[in-house]
């Protein structure tokens, strides 16, 4: 293989950086004021291990079901608790690293891109032969790979993968992926370079092998980071493998004979990710073939959803933040199976006839099939994330294509399209400024998904608008009848619209659907508390404290609860049920003092002297001036001498 010949005209890929630099940018300046929406909480502000980045074990090896989309994935995991050591909960440095991973990603996929179009063109890519379009040549590299780079990087499909902060899963995964490639593409021409100088073991040669061989470990490593970021990266072996036979070695074996030892590296990767996947047990059973959607169902569906995905990499409108779970059946998307079908079949028949062609197909398909195929995905049956890599491939082919077809002038019309996208990626962020924008857009485009009308009820009732908020939890058991977080928000709203026997309906309802849900206890127990049923009260908070330990409101009114109890059998004279009441609040709040004071009361009426004695010493020891303790405790002396 021959080196890669200097880049020709005006554009120096140093020039191609920086605009493509200030584009993105451009483009995602509006995220920056993006709030926290959906996984973000889980994943990041209520994620306790990124506060702690020294306890590496804990940040690394954090379950798939104890922190939603970064569970099992040690690497994004690390990289937002350095955010939070930098920043805290702020929001903007967040959206400031996921800016700057996706323009590095942007960045290598030019630098990608570019290498590729210049490794032997004509032989390679096989395209343009008997067409009365432009011949390519190795001057129209760069050109290209900068209208690709920017097309990819500017595209409003992109914006889920970027502005929407817990994505970072995909769009780092999508970075490590591609350097995979192209420190394989680096090695790959220093290797080239040693092996055309002469003599062999001249220091140019040593030096050469070295830079080589640096490249190829910088591959590794990447590969290994990515396995560490994100399921999707399972591929990324078969597709450096696939990347060698098609534009390097030019076969299978010869790939193999050259640079085996390098793909068992690679490959070698994939005990990492079999580690980290056994690890999350199914990302907390919500993938995998032990969820209730079948193989069969998935795939149905994911014929409908290919074909959406390709739509919008063409026509990006309407963006949908969160489709929901929608299953299709096969006899509802024969169109669309045919279509992948005969993509797949195209794809097969291209990677022997023409190999550059196929490899397009293949990157597509294989990216895609770790959620894009057999295996559910039961919380996200479609979502657009998954686009973040495949998108390239679709635009390498639409522009080399018509370049092939159209001259090198269609590369302007390309930079202009460009040019929009960015405009419709700055107006696309803006819905993810605050939660009622981006569920209200999501309820407005898919009006059938569930988690959407419960989602936007959440943001009306922290706004104010509770009668909105309670249109929409109906709206969302209309939808998903049986839903417990929509019964738990409607007792929240109808208790605070003063509706309190209807609240407690609903909180009833959520408690008999799911007994073992700390929230519908603790949501129904205050409820209950102000419609003065304080008994129920009491026994629900108390169930709720057991599911949920780290509740932090419900120690305190379980207390006042408990003590109002204890107070009502001390009164008719119930002490010994009085005396267990003081000392379960004392358990909860321990310097609750009218508890402490009104149990040692309690042992002085039981006749229990030692234990009042010692329950006033602890009162005054702590307020060494009360003076009427000081009088229980004089009188409860006497009595016991």
């Amino acid at each position: 293989m021959n080196a890669t010949p200097p880049p020709t005209g005006f554009l120096r890929p140093s020039v191609a950086g920086l605009v493509l630099a200030l584009a993105v940018v451009a483009a995602y300046v509006t995220s920056f004021r993006g709030a926290w929406v959906f996984d973000d909480l889980m994943a990041i502000s209520e994620n306790p291990t990124i506060r702690y980045p020294a306890q590496l074990d804990r940040v690394l090896l954090l379950p798939g079901d104890e922190a939603g989309t970064v569970g099992g994935r040690p690497v994004v995991n690390l990289t937002l608790a350095l955010n939070y050591t930098a920043g805290g909960l702020d929001p903007r440095g967040y959206h400031a690293v996921n800016l700057a991973i996706h323009f590095a990603a942007a960045l290598v996929l030019l630098g990608l891109v570019r290498r590729t179009l210049e490794l032997r063109w004509r032989a390679q890519l096989q395209l343009g032969r008997g067409s009365a379009g432009a011949e390519p040549s190795s001057q129209d590299a760069l050109p290209l790979a900068f209208a690709i780079a920017a097309l990819w990087a500017l595209h409003p499909l992109q914006t889920e993968a970027v502005t929407y902060i817990v994505q970072r899963v995909e769009s780092l995964c999508g970075l490590f992926y591609l350097l995979t490639l192209y420190c394989f593409v680096r090695a790959v021409e220093a290797e080239s370079c040693s092996g055309g100088l002469r003599p062999p073991g001249s220091e140019t040669a040593v030096i050469a092998r070295r830079y080589s061989r640096a490249w190829f470990v910088g591959s590794f490593a990447a590969c290994l980071l990515g396995m560490g970021s994100k399921e999707v990266m399972v591929s990324a072996p078969l597709l450096v493998l696939l990347y060698d036979r098609t534009f390097v070695a030019g076969s299978w074996r010869e790939a193999w004979r050259q640079r085996g030892q390098f793909h068992a590296a690679l490959f070698s990767t994939w005990l990492l990710l079999a580690f980290l996947v056994a690890g999350t047990a199914g990302r907390g059973g919500t993938a995998g073939f032990a969820t209730a959607i079948t193989g069969w169902q998935y795939a149905s569906t994911q014929c409908f959803a290919i074909i959406h995905y390709l739509r919008l990499a063409l026509w990006p409108y309407p963006l949908v933040f969160d489709y929901g779970t929608p299953l299709y059946p096969f006899s509802a998307v024969v169109p669309q199976a045919a279509l992948v079908l005969g993509l797949l079949g195209v794809t097969i028949w291209a990677l022997v006839r023409r190999p550059a062609l196929g490899f397009l197909g293949a990157w597509f398909f294989l990216i895609l099939a770790p959620s894009s195929s057999v295996v559910p995905v039961a919380t996200q049956t479609m979502a657009e994330h998954r686009m973040y890599l495949p998108l390239a491939a679709v635009l390498a082919l639409l522009v080399v294509g018509v370049h092939v077809l159209a001259g090198r002038r269609a590369v302007f019309g390309w930079l202009a399209l460009a040019a929009g996208a960015g405009v419709m990626t700055a107006r696309r962020n803006v819905d993810y400024h605050s939660e009622l924008a981006l569920w209200g857009d999501t309820v407005t485009h898919c009006p059938e998904n569930f988690r959407a009308h419960n989602n936007l009820g959440i943001a009306l009732t922290l706004t104010g608008r509770l009668p909105e908020a309670e249109t929409q939890f109906r709206e969302t058991l209309r939808l998903q009848p049986g839903d417990v977080n929509a019964h738990l928000n409607l007792c929240h709203v109808l208790g605070q619209l003063g509706r309190l026997d209807e609240a407690a309906r609903q909180g009833e309802t959520a408690v008999q659907l799911d007994p073992n849900a700390a929230a519908a206890h603790i949501n129904f127990a205050e409820v209950l508390e102000q419609l003065g049923r304080v008994d129920e009260a009491a026994a629900h908070y108390e169930r709720g404290l057991q599911l949920e330990p780290r509740a932090t409101n419900v120690p305190a009114r379980l207390a006042g609860l408990l003590y109002k109890l204890g107070n009502q059998a001390a009164g008719r004279n119930d002490f010994a049920s009085a005396i267990m009441f003081y000392r379960r609040v004392l358990q909860l709040a321990d310097d609750h003092v009218p508890a402490r004071n009104n149990l040692a009361n309690a042992l002085f009426m039981a006749g229990r002297m030692d234990e009042a004695i010692a329950n006033y010493g602890e009162i005054l020891r702590r307020d060494p001036g009360n003076q009427r303790v000081q009088e229980n405790l004089a009188r409860a002396l006497e009595l016991r001498r």
